[in-house]
C-alpha cells in the first residue's frame, strides 16, 4: 500500500527563515517531505486549499492545566482527552499536561492516568510528557496554589514520585531558594527532567545560583515571582530582574493580555527576544468555556473561582486565579498588543518551546523531515484547520 499523501496549497507558509507566499507543503504519512513557493506534483495526494491563510507549525503549549471543562488534576482519562481535544480547536498540536500543588497521592494519580492515556491517540493535541508545578514553592508567592500542600523539597517524596512516573515527567517547577532546592535540581537533571523556577521569592543571588544549577527556565514570568524588594535601606533585585540579566535564561509568558498588559509584553520581547520566550496558555478548565463559576484544580477538592473578563479570578475578585487563554489568542496578542511580526510571534509558541523541550529536531518548524503538525489560521488568527502527525483532526465547517 502506498503512503498517504496530503498537499497543502495556496498558503502563506511560516518557515524558520521567511514567509513563503502562495506556497505548497507536501506531507507523506506523518512527516513533512517538501515545502516550496511553487506547485509540486504529487500524484494521488489529498489537496487542502489554504485559501491564502497562514500555514504554521502546530502550536506547542508547555504549560497547560485544563480546558473545555476538564482539568488534568481530575485524574480521569475522559478529562485528559477533553483538554486535548479542546485546545486542538485553537491550534495546539502538542502539550505538557500540568499539575497543581497536591499531596503525593494526588500527583502520582495524575501521573498514572497520564501513562494510561499516553498509550492511545487523543483525537486532539499530542501529549509530550508531564509538567509538575509545585508543591515545592514559596508560600509568599503561592498565588492560587493550595497553601495546605505547599512545602519544601523532600528527597524521599520526590524520589518516590519520579520512580512512580515511569519517565513521563519532563519538567518540574519549584522555588530555587528553598532548603534542598539545589539538590532537588541535581536529582531532576540526573533523571532527564528540566527544573524551572516558579512561585519564588528569591533575590538575584539565589535565582542566579538556581540558574547555574539547572533552573534555566522561568515559569510564567512576572506571575508568582519576586521583583525588586527593599530591606531597610537596601534594594535587592528579584527573579524578574534575574531573568532579564541572564541572557541564556528562557522565560515563558501568559500572553493573554490580562496577566501581562501590552507594555510588559513589549518589554519582555525587547529584552529576551523570540528565541528565549515561550508563549503558554497556563489555561485552567475554563478555557473554551463560557463565563461563570468554575473550579481551579481537582473537580472535588479544588478552588472555586469565577471566570469573567477573559480570565479566572478568586470569588472576591482580589486576584487572578488562572488563565482561560487559548494558543491562537496568545499569538494574536503578541502581534496586536506587542507589535511583534507574525513569524516571530509564531516562533515563540513553536520553535522556542520545542527547543526548550529538546524536541526541535522533530517539532516546532515547517521543514522537510519534521513531524506533520500544522495549524492553519486566518489573519485574525481564527483557526481553520489543524493537523497532528499528518492527520487532519480539526477543520472548520466553512473551510
Amino acid at each position: 500500500m502506498s503512503e498517504r499523501s496530503i498537499k497543502i496549497i495556496n498558503g502563506n507558509i511560516i518557515t524558520p527563515f521567511r514567509v513563503l507566499n502562495n506556497g505548497t507543503v507536501v506531507i507523506k504519512s506523518d512527516k513533512i517531505v517538501d515545502i516550496s513557493e511553487r506547485d509540486i506534483e504529487v500524484p494521488g495526494a489529498l489537496e487542502l486549499d489554504a485559501k491564502g491563510h497562514y500555514v504554521m507549525p502546530g502550536f506547542i503549549d508547555i504549560h497547560v492545566h485544563g480546558g473545555g471543562g476538564g482539568d488534568f488534576m481530575d485524574g480521569s482519562e475522559a478529562d485528559f482527552l477533553q483538554v486535548a481535544t479542546t485546545h486542538l480547536q485553537y491550534g495546539t498540536t502538542a502539550m505538557l499536561p500540568t499539575t497543581l500543588t497536591s499531596d503525593t497521592a494526588g500527583i502520582i494519580k495524575t501521573l498514572q492516568c497520564y501513562r494510561e492515556v499516553a498509550q492511545q491517540k487523543t483525537g486532539g493535541a499530542q501529549f509530550l510528557g508531564v509538567h509538575l508545578e509545585g508543591p515545592y514553592l514559596a508560600m509568599s508567592q503561592r498565588g492560587a496554589q493550595d497553601p495546605a500542600w505547599v512545602r519544601n523539597p523532600d528527597p524521599a517524596e520526590y524520589k518516590e514520585i519520579v520512580r512512580a512516573s515511569g519517565g513521563v515527567i519532563k519538567r518540574w517547577s519549584a522555588a530555587p531558594e528553598l532548603p534542598g532546592a539545589i539538590e532537588f535540581a541535581h536529582y531532576l537533571q540526573d533523571n532527564g527532567i528540566l527544573p524551572s523556577l516558579a512561585h519564588t521569592d528569591a533575590i538575584y543571588e539565589e535565582a542566579a545560583a538556581g540558574f547555574k544549577n539547572g533552573y534555566t527556565l522561568a515559569t510564567h514570568l512576572y506571575s508568582g515571582m519576586s521583583g525588586v524588594t527593599r530591606r531597610n535601606a537596601y534594594r535587592y533585585a528579584g527573579v524578574i530582574e534575574t531573568a532579564f540579566l541572564i541572557d541564556e535564561m528562557d522565560v515563558e509568558i501568559i500572553a493573554d493580555g490580562k496577566h501581562l498588559p501590552a507594555p510588559l509584553l513589549q518589554l519582555i520581547y525587547k529584552i529576551k527576544g523570540p528565541e528565549r520566550i515561550a508563549l503558554i496558555t497556563d489555561a485552567m478548565r475554563g478555557a473554551g468555556m463560557p463565563p461563570g463559576d468554575s473550579i481551579l484544580g481537582n473537580r472535588d477538592t479544588g478552588l472555586k473561582v469565577i471566570i469573567e473578563d477573559g480570565v479566572a479570578k478568586l470569588p472576591d475578585r482580589s486576584a487572578f486565579a488562572g488563565s482561560v487563554a487559548t494558543a491562537n489568542q496568545l499569538v494574536k496578542n503578541m502581534v496586536v498588543l506587542a507589535g511583534v511580526p507574525v513569524a516571530q510571534a509564531v516562533q515563540m509558541i513553536t520553535a522556542t518551546p520545542a527547543r526548550i523541550l529538546g524536541i526541535h529536531q522533530q517539532k516546532g518548524t515547517l521543514a522537510g523531515g519534521m513531524d506533520a503538525d500544522i495549524t492553519i489560521c486566518d489573519e485574525q488568527f481564527h483557526v481553520k484547520a489543524v493537523m497532528v502527525m499528518g492527520d487532519i483532526l480539526y477543520r472548520e465547517k466553512s473551510f
